[in-house]
């Protein structure tokens, strides 16, 4: 082949050359969008991870919460029994005799112990105010009983406050879809009931209690010991650190 002929060859090929650089930078530049897009969405998963907190999602509040126990009661039953008493005590142990809350004591009607209940109902009451309840708090009820031949119980009832959370065992969502790195809905929930269970004092969750008085004597007792011990020579000789 010619050198001219060569020449003509390159020639009449270098408008190809261009248009197919025109078609493939295009096609580059999508994929390189796509690319960066797909690190964007990582990064928005990543980051909206990090506020999940169990605390957040089940908080612990103060609230009132009714207390209230059912106390069985036999249709042949002529007044309290002995297992009665000790279980209306324990209940009564949650009672605040300073906020000194409405007792409720309901009693069935139409049930097939409906007399043993309304004898049982009345020695709750004498019980209740002996334990320190003020008689003008106890509110003696009744409520319509759903079978007649059951027996149905005596229930007794006090508003309280206590520390508490929502109610556990909520499931709206697959927990295997964890592709966010989240805490299902459910996560930690019990914990945080069960820690609110065994607050005594639900005022202690809000803010400290008031400081005891100061011991003037024994606090002068202990600055008299530590100035008369003075320095030792072992504390000297361990406090310098060597490398």
């Amino acid at each position: 082949m010619s050198k001219s002929a060569s020449k003509i060859m390159t020639v009449r090929t270098a408008p190809g050359i261009a248009r197919l650089r025109r078609q493939v930078v295009p096609v580059l530049a999508v994929m390189l969008a796509s690319l960066l897009a797909g690190c964007a969405n990582r990064d928005s998963v990543t980051v909206g991870s990090v506020p999940d907190d169990y605390r957040t999602t089940h908080p612990i509040v103060i609230a009132e919460k009714n207390q209230k126990i059912d106390l069985p009661v036999g249709a042949g039953d002529r007044g309290m029994t002995g297992a009665q008493r000790d279980t209306l005590l324990g209940f009564l142990d949650g009672y605040d005799k300073s906020a000194a809350p409405a007792l409720t004591i309901a009693m069935p009607v139409g049930s097939a112990n409906e007399v043993a209940a309304r004898a049982a109902g009345r020695d709750f009451a004498r019980l209740a105010m002996a334990a320190g309840v003020k008689r003008n708090r106890i509110i003696m009820t009744s409520y319509q009983s759903a079978v007649p031949e059951a027996s149905a119980p005596v229930r007794v009832a006090f508003v309280a406050v206590r520390a508490q959370t929502d109610k556990c065992g909520r499931w709206p969502d697959d927990i295997l879809e964890t592709s966010e790195n989240k805490h299902y809905a459910d996560f930690g929930c019990s914990y945080q009931n069960n820690l609110a269970a065994q607050v005594a004092n639900p005022n202690d969750l809000i803010g400290p209690r008031k400081q005891s008085d100061i011991d003037a004597e024994n606090r002068g007792a202990v600055i008299d010991k530590y100035r008369e011990r003075g320095i030792s020579e072992e504390f000297l000789g361990n406090s310098e650190v060597t490398y």
